[in-house]
């Protein structure tokens, strides 16, 4: 964007960042399946929720004004904060006002099919700002945070604002994909597709976990104990369910 803009009055752009990331695992008996989403639900309640969240919040230069927050039964969990952040006014002498109007969530979705043996645990974040500021910068430590086989990540800039001489602005930084902002070692380690519509200011990338471990994948099984076949069988279901999540469609 070159030099820094003035702008008049309050920076109007929302800014809003959707990131989703899938964690599958593989549970022979309904009983393991059962023990995953409950072991899901521990790992991930409302109350660790809230602490990555408030680190977001951190990350981003924003303030925490008001938590909510909730565990469901039978399984998942709900956080919304309410945050502030810095917004430049240069009516006048500059100054520094805190826009209310800004919010973070976030929502877990333990789910399994007894017929797979495959557990899925999905995290649903979206982070939407006023301002300056932008949630781009925290996409590492999200994707650090969780067990991230598949991640999707939408991010659109919406509105505009005005310069002091009346002319609109309708993106405040650079921005040519969503992998800009994403560490190389982090990408290197996934398959990664960018959809971006550059006229709309919408920028669509998502992520599937390049090498697959197989003790990563089992709930309370040693991969020792699974004979050759067997593990090849998990590792084709394990790959195929994941390439359908990446996918968005039935493919198998």
């Amino acid at each position: 964007m070159g030099e820094k803009m003035k702008l008049y009055g309050f920076n109007n752009l929302t800014k809003a960042l959707s990131f989703n990331i899938y964690d599958v695992c593989y549970a022979k008996t309904a009983r393991e399946q059962k023990d995953y989403i409950a072991y899901i639900d521990e790992q991930y309640n409302s109350e660790r929720l809230t602490g990555i969240l408030t680190n977001l919040t951190d990350m981003i230069g924003a303030q925490v004004l008001h938590i909510s927050q909730q565990d469901y039964e039978p399984q998942g969990a709900s956080v919304t904060l309410l945050i502030a952040e810095g917004s430049m006014i240069p009516a006048g002498s500059t100054q520094v006002a805190h826009l209310d109007k800004s919010h973070v969530t976030v929502h877990t979705y333990p789910e399994y099919h007894p017929e797979t043996c495959l557990a899925t645990f999905r995290v649903d974040i979206d982070v939407a700002t006023c301002g300056e500021i932008t949630p781009l910068s925290t996409l590492d430590y999200l994707i650090g945070s969780f067990d991230s086989d598949i991640i999707t990540m939408d991010y659109r800039v919406r509105g505009f604002t005005r310069s002091v001489n009346g002319r609109k602005l309708f993106m405040d930084h650079k921005i040519t994909s969503i992998q800009d902002y994403i560490a190389q070692e982090t990408l290197e380690r996934y398959d990664v597709v960018d959809i971006n519509v550059y006229e709309a200011n919408l920028f669509h990338t998502k992520m599937m976990l390049k090498e697959i471990d197989l003790q990563n994948y089992l709930f309370n099984t040693d991969i020792y104990e699974l004979p050759p076949k067997k593990r090849l069988d998990i590792m084709n279901s394990l790959r195929r369910e994941m390439i359908e999540v990446f996918s968005g469609r039935n493919i198998y």
